[in-house]
């Protein structure tokens, strides 16, 4: 079976083409464009070079969220279109799920962290067993204050909000924090495109109608829209 996944939860965006247990390509890209500016650019050129068509992929998969808003929509869009264009099958996959697999084998939990703004981020906590990563802590968004106050033993984090919140995650737990390198910190392709193929195998595909993005919260404008205006603002 060969799978394309789509990665577009944050900045950092890419695609992977995975052929049953064999990585054929991966495509990851860092700018400041939107990834709909680039992200079907990207798509033709992995399949440019792996000497592939789009005809010949079997199914797709996309990370599902949470993430950016603008990102996540996209990343669902452009899937949805290239299932209805050709008639192959979907599946959705997490993208902390995806994100901690940076790290298999890990002696002590893995808790990636994405910003997700106005002081709170992204989270989940997963560890290791014979099977591969197992929840202790459903996704979530929460103020990185509180969830450093849950944390008793050691954790490995990542994720760009690690970076981003290195100096308090350090100060609230000293040595008990354990940071991943970063070029195993960020959202990586190959890895949603493994959990997609692993869920395709089982047949555990998803309904491309009713899927929506695992967002965990309305976004700023939904925020701003909902909020009844002040005297001041009139």
């Amino acid at each position: 079976m060969k799978l394309l996944a789509i990665e577009t939860s944050t900045m950092l965006g890419g695609v992977a083409i995975l052929d049953d247990a064999l990585l054929v390509a991966e495509s990851r890209i860092n700018v400041k464009v939107t990834h709909s500016e680039r992200i079907m650019t990207e798509i033709s050129h992995v399949l440019e070079a792996s000497g592939l068509k789009i005809s010949d992929i079997d199914a797709f998969a996309v990370a599902i969220g949470p993430g950016s808003f603008t990102g996540l929509r996209v990343g669902l869009s452009t899937v949805k279109g290239l299932v209805y264009a050709t008639g192959k099958r979907l599946v959705a996959v997490p993208t902390l799920e995806a994100l901690a697999w940076n790290i298999p084998f890990s002696r002590h939990p893995v808790c990636p962290l994405l910003d997700a703004r106005r002081k709170e981020v992204y989270t989940g906590i997963f560890t290791w067993t014979d099977s591969g990563f197992t929840r202790i802590m459903d996704e979530q968004a929460v103020r990185l204050d509180d969830l450093l106050l849950k944390i008793k033993g050691p954790m490995i984090f990542t994720g760009e909000g690690s970076a981003l919140y290195r100096d308090g995650i350090v100060n609230a737990l000293g040595d008990r924090a354990l940071f991943a390198q970063p070029q195993i910190a960020a959202p990586s392709p190959s890895n949603v495109a493994y959990l997609g193929m692993r869920k395709a195998q089982k047949g555990e595909f998803d309904d491309p109608v009713s899927l929506v993005p695992l967002y965990l919260r309305r976004s700023e404008a939904e925020i701003k829209f909902k909020q009844p205006l002040a005297a001041a603002d009139i």
